[in-house]
């Protein structure tokens, strides 16, 4: 193709965009009709028809019931996603606990367990699994724990703390349980929960403060969750503070006990160095502190910070109120299940 040629979408592909887009309305909107359909993405009527023909066909969406109880004919009828199409586990271990959720495509939890760690840890966390999933074959099972996850492997760089974490636990889990397996970083996973259902909503950039049991943050530009060459970016907790390390300026059983202010003058030294490095405008006090904290304390962090520096931003306490490592292992997993049930959205 020369230069300043454009790239013309072939049928095929037109038709997966037009497919793809319907979807994720029907997921975030629906049920619709087909006028609906129609108004909200600006496809024609032979193309909407078209469109629902084949999805249905392709026991991707059903007929849940009728808008207008005068009104009869296929516009009338209401279309949705077929909730059992696919189902998917977010699995959230921790040091004390291994929290599993799982959901139909559609978002909607179906089942969830909550189990003490084990020595044997690979069959707790299958064990747990398929205790929440019962009959239910998974699509996919996304894990959140602490540690750093070298992108080349997806395995943990080192060893964590979590009982019964061994060297390749990984694979043991994947052995056991045989579905698609990924690992995240515990904070990589509350940061995508923030960002697309808490106090990072539609935002492009901003750095999400751990403050729990470890000391973390997450950051994301652009849109995306930036993890780093290798997997480490994000651990602030080695940042040096007053000559201590920041996860022992901030440890977890010490911050319930400091005043608030003095809680607010530590996390501000602790995340002013990404503040001042990434300019992202807004910085998510998340964990069990930063939840605890509330706005009182986003409030005295953010005026700390504008005192420390040029750089503006805004601090805001987290607006998840359930798990938020839990909520992003679930949010991925279901990322993977539809990009391979309903085809990959359309780069833009």
């Amino acid at each position: 193709m020369k230069r300043g040629e454009m790239r013309t979408a072939t049928p095929s592909t037109a038709r997966a965009i037009n497919d793809r887009l319907a979807l994720d309305l029907l997921l975030d909107r629906g049920p619709l009709t087909a006028p609906q359909v129609r108004t909200l993405t600006g496809l024609s009527r032979p193309t909407v028809s078209d469109l629902i023909e084949r999805l249905q066909a392709n026991g991707l969406i059903e007929v849940t019931g009728e808008s207008g109880g005068d009104r009869r004919g296929p516009n009338a009828r209401l279309y949705g996603i077929v909730a059992d199409r696919a189902h998917v586990a977010g699995v959230d271990v921790r040091r004390d606990s291994v929290h599993v959720t799982v959901a139909d495509i559609t978002g909607r939890t179906v089942g969830s367990v909550v189990r003490e760690p084990a020595e044997d840890l690979p069959a707790l966390v299958a064990t747990a699994v398929a205790a929440a999933s019962g009959p239910l074959a998974l699509h996919a099972v996304v894990i959140g724990a602490p540690g750093m996850v070298d992108p080349r492997t997806g395995d943990l760089a080192g060893l964590n703390d979590v009982p019964g974490w061994r060297l390749n636990t990984l694979g043991a889990l994947r052995e056991r349980m045989n579905v698609p397996v990924v690992l995240e970083n515990e904070v990589n996973l509350a940061a995508i929960a923030e960002h697309r259902a808490g106090a990072a909503a539609g935002r492009s950039d901003f750095v999400l403060f751990w403050l729990d049991d470890g000391i973390g943050a997450a950051v994301v530009l652009d849109g995306r969750l930036r993890r780093g060459m290798s997997g480490g970016a994000g651990e602030i907790g080695y940042l040096p503070v007053s000559g201590e390390r920041l996860c022992d300026v901030l440890e977890g059983e010490t911050m319930p006990r400091l005043p608030i202010d003095e809680l607010a003058r530590r996390v501000a030294e602790g995340v002013f160095a990404a503040v001042a490095v990434l300019d992202p405008g807004l910085v998510v006090l998340a964990g069990a502190a930063g939840r605890a904290g509330g706005e009182e304390l986003a409030a005295l962090v953010e005026r700390r910070l504008s005192g420390m520096g040029p750089v503006p931003v805004a601090v805001r306490a987290t607006g998840i109120s359930d798990n938020p490592v839990l909520k992003g292992a679930v949010m991925t997993a279901l990322s993977m299940a539809r990009d391979d049930v309903f085809g990959a959205p359309a780069l833009s």
